[in-house]
This record gives structure tokens, sequence and C-alpha cells, in this order.
């Protein structure tokens, strides 16, 4: 791994050390995820979708530097990122809501988007051959679904040998925030996410080998981790 990589790696699970009371997970059932996302899906865009939009544009701009043939995008929602990948790309995106998939089949007929299609399927469990992706992404996903090792099992299944798992997620970071995810687990899981959630045991301690890591949204909140399957 490159020396740089690896000093962002180490820098990024430092604060994981001083969060080991926090690091239980609060548990999210797959009925959570669901109820949430029916809640959500009218307003999703707009609660969440400037807020969360630096982690997009660092995503999406890992995928166009890679320009896949075939990507999946796992727990695609909306469709916020849809119309921004390449054209030339074959985009498939997987949700388990179907709240969320009508409105990103909109998107997709507003946008004629030709080469994309949605479909219902759980995350955990991808009804999709081994090695059928060039690229995987995961937007805002992993610390909503009730067994993100699961989830990342199967992205690493799907993507070819050759190919690149992109995650824009929350990570827990600083003290201060530390304070408040404390604070929000007790109410998180009931609105489909873990407020406390570690970068060492979800991204660290799985196959994911990470080629860059690069924190975005406000204060560093979130991280785009761009790794290989192995």
């Amino acid at each position: 791994m490159n020396p740089q990589h690896s000093s962002l790696e180490q820098r990024a699970k430092a604060p994981d050390a001083q969060l080991t009371a926090l690091s239980t997970e609060t548990d999210v059932s797959i009925n959570d995820v669901k109820t949430s996302y029916r809640r959500w899906a009218g307003v999703y865009d707009a609660v969440f979708g400037a807020v969360l939009e630096d982690g997009r544009r660092k995503l999406l701009a890992h995928v166009n530097t890679l320009k896949p043939a075939r990507l999946l995008e796992m727990g695609v929602g909306t469709g916020l990122l849809l119309p921004k990948y390449p054209s030339d790309t074959e985009v498939i995106g997987v949700d388990i809501s179907d709240d969320m998939l009508a409105l990103a089949r909109q998107r997709i007929a507003k946008h004629n988007l030709s080469r994309t299609s949605v479909q219902l399927d759980d995350c955990e469990k991808l009804s999709f051959d081994t090695a059928s992706f060039d690229c995987v992404v995961l937007p805002y996903i992993l610390s909503v679904t009730p067994r993100p090792r699961a989830l990342i099992d199967e992205a690493i299944r799907v993507c070819k040998p050759d190919g690149h798992i992109i995650i824009a997620n929350h990570f827990s970071g600083s003290k201060t925030w530390a304070a408040l995810e404390k604070i929000a687990a007790p109410v998180a899981a009931k609105i489909g996410f873990r407020s406390s959630f570690s970068y060492d045991e979800h991204i660290v301690q799985t196959p994911l080998k990470v080629v860059s890591l690069e924190r975005a949204n406000l204060l560093g909140l979130s991280k785009v981790v761009v790794s290989k399957p192995s």
C-alpha cells in the first residue's frame, strides 16, 4: 500500500481508540430501515441532498476517473447520483425500499437514462452473479444496513477482482462528535442509522484494500474510501 494512504488510514483509525465505549453497534433491523425510508422518501432529497453532497461529489469524481463499463450502486435510494455517472456506463441501482425506488425511476425517466435501471434487492443478499461489476459504490448505506459486514462481503463478491469498491459514509470521529453520537444512539436506530460507526471495525478489519481515503462533508464527519475487493 502506498505509504501516504497508510498514513491516512492510521489517522482515520486513531479516533476509534477514543470511542471504545461507543463502538458497540446500535441494532438496526430491516424493519427499521424499511419504515425509515418509507417515512423519508418524499423529503429525502431536500433534507439529505445538500448536506451530504460533498461526499457524493468526491465519490463521483473517482467514478468518472475510472469510467467503469458496468457499475452497481448499493442503496440507490431516490437516485440522486444516477444522472451524474458516465453516460457510457451501464448502471444498476438496488434498494430495499419500494418508496425510494419509485422516485429513482421517475429520475431515470426525467433524464432519459437509457443505460440505467433500478430494482428491489437486499444489499446483504444480492441477486447478481459473482464478479458482475467493474465498480460497486456504497453511498451512505453502510451505517444504515442491519449487517454492515454482510453488505461489504456482498460488494466484494459481485465486484470483479480488478474492480473498485467506493464507499461514502459517516464514521465516528472527533471527541466533539463522540459526545453527540452517544446522545443520538438511543434514537438513531428508530430513524434508520447508527450514530456511532467505527472505521476500524467496518473498513480496516475487512478484506478491502484501501487505495485512497479522504474526508468529506461538515467537519470531515464522512469519509470517501476507494478500495479494491481483495
